[in-house]
C-alpha cells in the first residue's frame, strides 16, 4: 500500500446518511475479482442516469469538474454500511479517493478502509460541512485535519502512515514470533510436528509415549 501521510485536496461533498455498500459498488458492478476495475462502478445508481449505457449524471457531485480529482470525500453519518463486500474500498480507492470524513461508519467498512490504505476521520457534522468545496489538508500523523483533531487507533495509524497492511504489519514482529516459538519448543515440545534442529521430520511426543511403527516404505502407522 502507499504510505498515507498528508494530503492536501478540495473536499467533495456526499452528506447523506446510511450510504451503503450497495450504491457505493452495486453487486452487478462487481465484474473483477481483484481490486482493479471497479472504479467505472463507484456510485453508479447515482453517478449514471443510465448505468449501462454509462450515460453520467452532471448533478452527481463527483461528476461536476470541481470535483473530478477529489481525493476527499465528506460522507454522512454510518456510511458504508450493509454488507461487508471489501470491493466499495477497493472502488473509492481506484477512483482516487484517499480520506473518507464522516460523523460515523459502519465497522467493517471501517476497517476495511485502514486495511487498503483509506483514511476514515471520524468528526462531528458541523466542522464537516464546514470543509465541503474547499482545499482542506489532513496530517495523519499530527491527527489534524482542517484545525481539527481527530482519533485513530495507534495500530491503523501505524498501518496506514507505513503502508501495511494486516500481514505486513504481524511480520515486523517476525524476530519476536520467532523467538517466542523456540522457546516454545522447549517447555512443550510435544505439540510440535519436527524439531527446528533436527530437520528430520521426527515427531516429538510427550514423555514416556511409544513412538508409532513404521512400515518399510518409513510411513508410520499405529
Amino acid at each position: 500500500m502507499t504510505p498515507f501521510t498528508t494530503l492536501t485536496s478540495i473536499a467533495a461533498p456526499l452528506f447523506i446518511d446510511n450510504v451503503d455498500t450497495d450504491t457505493i459498488i452495486p453487486s452487478r458492478e462487481m465484474k473483477s475479482t481483484g481490486k482493479t476495475g471497479l472504479a467505472g462502478g463507484l456510485f453508479a445508481p447515482w453517478r449514471y442516469r443510465d448505468a449501462d449505457a454509462r450515460v453520467a449524471d452532471p448533478d452527481f457531485v463527483l461528476n461536476q469538474p470541481g470535483f473530478a480529482q477529489a481525493q476527499i470525500l465528506l460522507a454522512g453519518r454510518n456510511f458504508g454500511c450493509g454488507s461487508s463486500r471489501e470491493h466499495a474500498v477497493w472502488a473509492l480507492a481506484e477512483w482516487g479517493i484517499r480520506c473518507i470524513v464522516a460523523p460515523s461508519f459502519a465497522p467493517i467498512f471501517k476497517g476495511n478502509c485502514i486495511r487498503n490504505g483509506l483514511l476514515p476521520v471520524e468528526l462531528d457534522a458541523a466542522p464537516i460541512a464546514a470543509m465541503a468545496g474547499r482545499v482542506i489538508t489532513v496530517d495523519l500523523p499530527g491527527q489534524r485535519i482542517d484545525g481539527h483533531g481527530f482519533h485513530i487507533d495507534a495500530e491503523a495509524k501505524a498501518m496506514l502512515t507505513e503502508g501495511l497492511d494486516a500481514i505486513a504489519l504481524t511480520l515486523k514482529h517476525q524476530d519476536a514470533i520467532a523467538a517466542w516459538q523456540l522457546a516454545d519448543r522447549t517447555k512443550r515440545p510435544w505439540i510440535y510436528l519436527s524439531s527446528p534442529s533436527r530437520g528430520d521430520g521426527e515427531a516429538y511426543r510427550r514423555p514416556g509415549q511409544t513412538p508409532p511403527a513404521r512400515a518399510a516404505n518409513g510411513d508410520e502407522y499405529s
